[in-house]
């Protein structure tokens, strides 16, 4: 493949991605006891990091964020600007940068379900809740125990079955060819 092929349908997986993290923040669920609500987001996220290299992975929620950052309505329910990502909620999202790197270093070159779902469960997971809980702890004040049970315990079920499904999802997309190179 030449390297303007090349460098073409690397921007074109970025660009593709970026806009299923768009539209999957769009499709969530307010819980009543929590100020995260249920989101479709966590299941695209994975596939950032499943699908593309460390590097570009970063730069495709980079990219989402400074979206977000200047007014596009892109994050949780079609909110925008600095107030949401330095509000209460903003952690998960400035999380998803280091999960997605994370994940996508530690998925291996081979598509392995196993290896996928366990990256996502054990490294994606508790780095985005890690970023989402500092901060909803730092801009709310609420205890320790507070923030944990309303900013993590209910969302760990749905983020084990998001992850799992992005695992699953990763192959066949691997094999249409949306699969980046490693570096």
């Amino acid at each position: 493949m030449s390297d303007s092929r090349e460098k073409t349908m690397r921007l074109t997986r970025i660009a593709l991605l970026i806009a299923m993290n768009c539209i999957s923040a769009y499709l969530i669920i307010p819980l009543p006891f929590s100020q995260s609500p249920i989101a479709l987001q966590t299941l695209v996220v994975n596939l950032v990091a499943f699908l593309l290299p460390p590097k570009d992975a970063a730069i495709t929620m980079l990219a989402y964020i400074g979206i977000g950052l200047i007014g596009v309505p892109v994050f949780t329910g079609g909110t925008a600007g600095p107030g949401k990502m330095f509000g209460p909620t903003g952690g998960y999202i400035w999380a998803y940068v280091a999960a997605v790197f994370l994940m996508s270093w530690f998925k291996g070159k081979d598509y392995s379900f196993r290896r996928y779902a366990l990256v996502a469960v054990v490294i994606g997971i508790p780095v985005i809740y890690l970023g989402g809980v500092l901060q909803l702890k730092g801009v709310t004040g609420m205890p320790w125990e507070a923030a944990i049970m309303s900013g993590v315990v209910p969302f760990i079920p749905l983020d084990i079955v998001k992850s799992l499904c992005a695992a699953a999802l990763a192959r066949p997309l691997l094999a249409l060819g949306l699969k980046g190179t490693q570096g």
